[in-house]
């Protein structure tokens, strides 16, 4: 158990760590404005990708049918399908996103993005189809080895151009090496079906998460919309660089999470009492080691953010220091919301993260509301913390009521996660007392998660059938 939650830990870690040092590296070699229209690509990217997120490796894990060399091809010619219509659709709309983020002359580079969502959906479902049987190196290296291909290419880029299009063409580099190694590693000839009936089960497991794609772009861009637009390129770049390195390791622990649990309670047949038990014991080992993570993000962030940041980035990105941990703690709230949905994903019920996701889509007029009038960056993001804590009531509401899982077992560790954000905000930053806090908090937080506990203890696993 612990070699293979290690390795997904640290193959997950290794791609966005490799990606972070790119967005470093760019951010220091080019103007800071210069960034922020490089952090618009990735906005590009995910307008194109919200609108036809239709979860199919996701559903390669969960579906009974999972191994079944035809369903996989099915999947995989519907994933090229609406790779193409992704990426016809950036292509034409490149115009309009550019003029709509203030930046017309890029117009042209949104137009070679258009590439992107068509080299993704050629990647081989192999690597997602293995994961059924716990084995993850597939997936691992398909991330890690094109982020540091990306990062590798970003020197000579830059002695080239010097500006955002450094930035364009890493992203294209890496897109190119994520089909490429894809293909390497997988056992399965790669083919492609198309099959109305796999893609309507595709449809009809996949619409909540395309609302929910839909949704997740605002949550992830809306507050970068926002400010690109009211505030400028310079303080987008602030902005956007708070998010990645705040961002960056969230995504990495909710996905390695969701690599190692979805698996495992997939496989549980609920239908007995001692299945049910179990399936109520992997459900709170998944939310308390969210909620562990979550914590853990808050605690690394005020006790090490001021001096990596002062590092890494120099006096240029002097101004991101007074939001870190305001940004850390919103972010904190945004993975614990991925535990609740992990478990609901597990039983098909995919429409759980879409309501979650909409009540903090809710606080983004009053965030533009708040940036028109003041451009108050701290209220901004805590108007934002504020939608995230509805988002994470929401979620555990609906996976106690949908999927009838018992909360008790998380209230614990929920209230622990929470008394240590208040503790980074109102306790001196890297002071004695609040290390003698976040200390006091840990040893809460571990002996409140008793499931984890016997989880970690028991060394159960279970690969989906």
């Amino acid at each position: 158990m612990f070699r293979s939650a290690l390795l997904i830990l640290s193959g997950n870690a290794a791609a966005a760590l490799l990606l972070l040092a790119r967005n470093l590296i760019v951010a220091r070699m080019i103007p800071v404005a210069d960034y922020g229209v490089a952090a618009t690509f990735a906005i590009a990217m995910a307008v194109v990708e919200m609108a036809s997120a239709l979860g199919l490796q996701q559903q390669i894990v969960q579906a009974r049918n999972g191994d079944d060399p035809r369903f996989q091809a099915a999947l995989q010619g519907f994933q090229v399908l609406r790779g193409v219509l992704s990426g016809a659709v950036l292509f034409v709309c490149a115009g309009v996103i550019a003029d709509a983020l203030n930046v017309p002359q890029a117009a042209w580079a949104y137009r070679v993005m258009a590439l992107v969502p068509v080299l993704n959906a050629l990647v081989h479902f192999d690597i997602h189809r293995l994961n059924r049987t716990m084995v993850f190196w597939p997936v691992i290296l398909t991330g890690a080895v094109p982020a540091l291909l990306s990062v590798l290419a970003v020197w000579p880029l830059a002695l080239h151009f010097g500006d955002y299009r450094v930035m364009l063409y890493a992203i294209v580099v890496q897109a190119v090496a994520t089909v490429l190694i894809s293909h390497l590693v997988a056992q399965r000839p790669y083919r492609l079906v198309l099959d109305r009936a796999v893609m309507a089960q595709s449809l009809r497991f996949g619409w909540p998460l395309l609302v929910n794609g839909i949704l997740l772009f605002g949550v992830f861009n809306g507050d970068k919309l926002i400010v690109g637009r009211e505030l400028g390129m310079e303080v987008l770049a602030i902005f956007a660089m708070g998010f990645t390195l705040t961002l960056t390791p969230t995504l990495v622990m909710a996905k390695s999470a969701q690599n190692f649990f979805l698996p495992q309670l997939s496989a549980v047949d609920r239908s007995t009492p001692e299945g049910e038990a179990r399936f109520t014991h992997l459900a709170m080992s998944v939310l308390q080691s969210i909620l562990l993570m979550g914590m853990a993000l808050v605690i690394g962030v005020a006790l090490c953010g001021i001096p990596v940041v002062t590092v890494l980035l120099g006096d240029k990105y002097a101004a991101l220091l007074p939001y870190l941990i305001w940004l850390a703690v919103m972010q904190a709230l945004r993975m614990a919301k991925a535990g609740p949905a992990i478990v609901a994903l597990a039983g098909g019920q995919t429409g759980n993260a879409m309501v979650a996701n909409l009540l903090r889509i809710a606080t983004l007029p009053l965030c533009w509301y708040i940036a028109v009038t003041t451009g108050n960056l701290y209220a901004i993001i805590a108007t934002g913390i504020a939608g995230e804590a509805l988002g994470l009531t929401a979620a555990l509401a609906l996976v106690h009521w949908r999927s009838a899982v018992p909360l008790r077992a998380a209230g614990a560790p929920l209230a622990v996660m929470l008394l240590t954000g208040l503790a980074a905000f109102f306790i001196p930053q890297q002071t004695t007392a609040q290390i003698a806090a976040f200390a006091v908090l840990g040893a809460l937080m571990l002996w409140s998660c008793g499931d984890l506990r016997r989880y970690v203890k028991g060394k159960h696993m279970s690969p989906a059938l």
